[in-house]
């Protein structure tokens, strides 16, 4: 049986699927594959492995006639039609849980960095404007006895409000159901987005991406942030309207942004990248040696469960 990888990940899954007794081939440039070289290399495979970056559309899934998994390797999965891979008979999977830690230390790594004003420290050595200690110098915030926030309490939230209160912080969250887990443990709140928004120090986002959830964060709720607001955005692109961001942000109406993914990724909006109170980092969230290699082995394992007449491990439908 034939698998194809749609990038070189790491190479300890695809040693376990030529173990499996597999056919493994792998597209060997560091960037993503071209369309025509995907359409063109899928046409008898039984098991596909795409990354976020691949468009699995009806196109994609027509080509593959004996293909009977799609393992994405990327907990969402908003690249993959996965109502028409049903149909197909298709079974898709990806990787929940293996990158919920690696996630919620960037997280909780943005909001420090914003908050402590890093980015604007490194640049002031860099331009050889630091002459001395000054009582006003780049003065951020402590996080203790702050309210964070937490928009989206599934796997990720909830391990960034265990690192939240762990700094001292009060917990407060928005989500389409109770967690009742963060709020024994952490004592968290459930409240309405906006008033979530209104009262928060530190907002932090973890939902998905879906028509439900883009452009979550816009010109109307926005400006409702406090002044000393800071706002971390490790989930996806698409829930913050970047053009109100900016606009917050040059007009100083929130204290600073630390943001992975981008709206138009990898396109970053150009007044992001001319402002201080901005830290920007390029889609790292699940860049640990642990996450990534626990990811491939998920996609991998999933693919040897299905292929061997199994059920996946962790289907998305």
């Amino acid at each position: 049986m034939k698998v194809y990888i749609t990038r070189k990940i790491q190479p300890k899954a695809i040693k376990f699927l030529r173990e499996k007794g597999f056919t493994v081939s792998v597209y060997p440039k560091d960037k993503p594959i071209p369309r025509n070289v995907l359409l063109k290399n899928i046409k008898n495979i039984d098991a596909l492995i795409p990354l976020l970056t691949d468009k699995i559309d009806k196109e994609v899934i027509d080509k593959m006639s004996k293909c009977k998994i799609i393992a994405n390797y990327a907990v969402g999965y908003e690249n993959i039609d996965i109502e028409y891979a049903k149909k197909k008979n298709i079974i898709v999977t990806n990787t929940p849980d293996v990158l919920t830690d690696s996630t919620a230390d960037l997280a909780m790594t943005l909001t420090l960095a914003c908050t402590r004003r890093l980015f604007e420290s490194r640049k002031l050595i860099d331009d050889k404007k630091f002459k001395h200690w000054k009582p006003d110098l780049l003065l951020g915030y402590e996080i203790k006895n702050k309210i964070f926030g937490i928009v989206g309490a599934g796997r990720i939230g909830e391990a960034v409000a265990k690192r939240a209160y762990a700094f001292g912080t009060k917990i407060i969250y928005n989500s389409l159901f109770i967690n009742k887990k963060i709020e024994k443990k952490f004592g968290a709140k459930k409240v309405s987005l906006n008033k979530l928004l209104k009262t928060s120090d530190f907002v932090s986002l973890h939902v998905p991406s879906n028509k439900g959830t883009y452009h979550l964060l816009n010109k109307k709720n926005l400006n409702l942030l406090k002044k000393s607001a800071v706002l971390v955005n490790t989930s996806r692109g698409s829930i913050i309207d970047e053009d109100a961001l900016v606009n917050v942000l040059q007009k100083k109406k929130i204290f600073s942004t630390g943001l992975d993914v981008y709206e138009h990724e990898p396109k970053i909006h150009p007044g992001l990248l001319k402002l201080e109170n901005v830290v920007l980092a390029p889609h790292i969230g699940s860049a640990t040696v642990e996450a990534r290699t626990s990811m491939a082995m998920l996609a991998a394992k999933n693919v040897a469960s299905v292929l061997k007449g199994n059920k996946p491990i962790t289907p998305v439908l």
